[in-house]
């Protein structure tokens, strides 16, 4: 077994043993250890695969780029949407690598998309318990797994297919690489957790360098070595992040324009001023050039404070934040206080405050960010908090058993106890009608284990065990139980949501950013049925997606609420009220088209480059997930990226590229749009004069070539 330290879990008498012990010795974890972490994991890997495909593509936007780095390699490199690489996605390319990757090698189908996610979720759990349990033992780790399996955001995207999922996954790869390069001044695993911060970039920009502060100080501060081969090592450690981030960086810059797709997310086709403007500073500042959403309210409700209010220091107690993230969220700081205070007399080089200070600080520095950041902003964005709340409360847990007869220790675990179910009853309060029962039970059990833990410590063994465990349980419970409710649910769109769903401290909002609900519905990807309580799935991925071997089962609901329809009609989606027979569903959602649409773009396919065009890309991705060819999408995400121009649209049709120009609600563009270019509307007026509109399936179209 892999040796630990047992500083937190040196016995009462007031030994310290700080150099690396056997398991056996430390925390006689053998006879137990391996059978839970199999559970642990086993557990982790049911949760995130059951009946994974019944979210059909989940996030269409990034479907339709898998789909089209499966087709071809050129689009594959650059993360481009459609296989004919006009853009790419607005984020780097790391996790479209691993699903066209999957695609590739199992075929193109939902659950080739979404599995290599549910399996990033569990080495991301088995990571953590790995690095939890080198200072705190098995308890310690795998509680912190167990913290990260069993809360809803986790829960909700390693069953999802945004970038999210490994962005987790290698941040918490670079924190093991950062303590394992403390326990013996390695450079080797320094490096390593700089490459992993590296292809964090790749995966989502700079949101995988928030925690580079946080690893650098902590190894300067507490590496046992001199400070200049400290700072030497951190100095290759950056070296490795900005090669293993910058190679495709400086390609995509090298590479002449005509040469790779336009940089979506990007107004001057520049993948700088993607990485500092609308994936950098402009989420800090909300100065995002082409965000839609910006002034007065004219998309279904929602203006300027679109994805992005709520920003402030209590921003991640607060509505849909608070049930994605903040359960144990008063325990992890409570820990995190406990064993700075328990280690403040140790040698500089102390590991386990060491390992304290980096998940401690991780949580903080990102957590604030998350709190005052004013640009377009997401609650599923916390699943990386996720693993530094889990590792504190494993440490936690770990220190008060080692430490189960000292008062003070009793006490403190006591507290955090009590405030985690009194914080727990406070979400469920905002939520009334989800498992009523719970809140109740919660305090109740909450309060007998904090009693129990104040008292136990004269108790036997056994006894302490038993108080220790369901102090442990009764914390976890309730976002247990939001966790598989979570997964229990089909999910799709681009802003999925967790259970249960808990109003704002205001009332007025399900989630940050979305005014009376606006957008959505209770599972964020759905509307309600007057006097229904139960959701229907109303866009992209659905079943009968047109796609072959897909792995979609048949019937389900269509988009346009008809249960059982094999070729589903256009519907609004999650925007608005069903408008059967006109939309292509929006900026948020996409919808599956009907049987004759998919006919006409599938025919004569391989003669074009395109087989369609369209404003937006998740009005594209519907199109090129039914049909299974590459689909246009103008202007980007939002509609408001300047590509492709008018003349080099009027060019791609002179040429024969592009088959049809398939309109729709949004085809003149998305209004509300923050700045940005206004191409798609003059593509859709120039499509509009010069050719004849005609109607397949209801939906209008122009061809192009005809």
């Amino acid at each position: 077994m892999t040796p630990l330290s047992s500083d937190v879990l040196a016995p009462d008498a007031g030994v310290r043993i700080t150099e690396p012990v056997n398991a056996r010795v430390a925390g006689r974890s053998l006879a137990w250890e391996l059978p839970a972490l199999l559970l642990l994991l086993l557990g982790s890997a049911a949760l995130f695969v059951w009946n994974l495909s019944a979210s059909g593509w989940a996030n269409p936007y990034y479907s339709a780029a898998a789909l089209a780095g499966s087709k071809d390699w050129a689009a594959m490199l650059f993360g481009s949407f459609d296989a004919g690489n006009a853009i790419t996605v607005d984020k780097t390319p790391a996790a479209l690598w691993v699903m066209s990757l999957s695609a590739r090698i199992f075929g193109f189908s939902s659950w080739s998309i979404l599995a290599p996610q549910a399996l990033e979720g569990v080495a991301a759990v088995w990571l953590l318990y790995l690095s939890v349990r080198r200072r705190a033992g098995a308890l310690g780790g795998l509680v912190a797994g167990a913290v990260l399996a069993l809360t809803p955001v986790a829960a909700l995207m390693f069953r999802f297919n945004n970038p999210d999922a490994l962005l987790t996954l290698l941040l918490v790869a670079s924190a093991y690489g950062t303590l394992r390069a403390l326990e013996t001044a390695s450079t080797r695993w320094l490096v390593l957790a700089g490459v992993a911060v590296g292809f964090a970039f790749l995966t989502k920009m700079l949101q995988g360098f928030v925690v580079i502060p946080v690893l650098a100080g902590v190894y300067l501060l507490a590496a046992p070595t001199t400070w200049w081969r400290r700072v030497r090592q951190v100095g290759a450690a950056a070296l490795a992040v900005a090669v293993s981030a910058g190679w495709w960086v400086a390609l995509v810059m090298l590479l002449p324009a005509t040469s790779r797709p336009f940089i979506g997310g990007s107004q001057t086709n520049s993948i700088i001023d993607l990485m500092l403007g609308y994936n950098g500073l402009g989420r800090l500042t909300g100065d995002e050039v082409g965000r839609v959403g910006g002034g007065a309210p004219t998309f279904g409700g929602f203006g300027t404070g679109a994805f992005s209010d709520g920003a402030g220091w209590l921003r991640l107690f607060d509505g849909e934040l608070g049930s994605n993230v903040s359960w144990l969220l008063p325990a992890a700081l409570i820990s995190f206080a406990a064993l700075l205070w328990l280690t403040r007399r140790r040698r500089r080089t102390d590991p386990m405050r060491a390992q304290a200070l980096l998940w401690g600080g991780w949580l903080l520095l990102t957590g604030l960010i998350f709190s005052m950041m004013e640009g377009i902003f997401h609650p599923y964005y916390t699943v990386v908090l996720v693993p530094a709340i889990g590792a504190l409360v494993g440490m936690g847990a770990a220190a008060a058993w080692a430490r189960r007869r000292h008062p003070m220790a009793r006490a403190s675990f006591a507290v955090a106890v009590a405030l985690t179910v009194i914080w727990a009853a406070t979400l469920l309060a905002r939520s009334p009608a989800w498992n009523p029962w719970l809140a109740p039970v919660l305090l109740f059990g909450g309060g007998l284990a904090a009693v129990g833990l104040l008292f136990s410590g004269r108790a036997g063994s056994r006894i302490q065990r038993f108080v220790l465990a369901a102090s442990v349980a009764v914390m976890m419970a309730a976002p247990a139980l939001g966790a598989i409710a979570t997964a229990a649910e089909a999910h799709s769109g681009a802003i999925p949501t967790t259970e249960p769903q808990v109003k704002d401290v205001g009332g007025g909002r399900v989630g940050p950013g979305v005014p009376g609900n606006a957008f959505r519905g209770p599972r964020g990807q759905a509307f309600q049925r007057p006097g229904n309580s139960r959701p229907f799935r109303a866009f992209g991925g659905v079943p009968n997606s047109g796609v072959p071997n897909s792995g979609l089962p048949n019937g389900g609901l269509a988009p346009g609420g008809q249960p059982g329809t094999t070729a589903p009609t256009f519907g609004r989606g999650s925007n608005g009220p069903a408008n059967r027979g006109s939309s292509l569903g929006g900026l948020l959602d996409s919808t599956t088209p009907n049987a004759a649409l998919v006919a006409a773009l599938q025919r004569d396919a391989s003669t074009f480059r395109w087989v369609a065009a369209t404003t937006g890309a998740n009005n594209a991705a519907g199109l090129a997930l039914g049909s299974g060819q590459s689909v246009m999408a103008i202007g980007g995400f939002n509609g408001t990226d300047p590509s492709p121009t008018l003349a080099e649209f009027q060019a791609d049709v002179a040429a024969g590229e592009i088959h049809y120009y398939v309109a729709g609600t949004d085809a003149g563009g998305f209004r509300g749009a923050r700045g940005g270019s206004d191409v798609s509307a003059q593509i859709s007026q120039w499509v509009a004069d010069g050719f004849d509109a005609t109607t397949i399936g209801e939906v209008t179209v122009y061809d192009l070539v005809g």
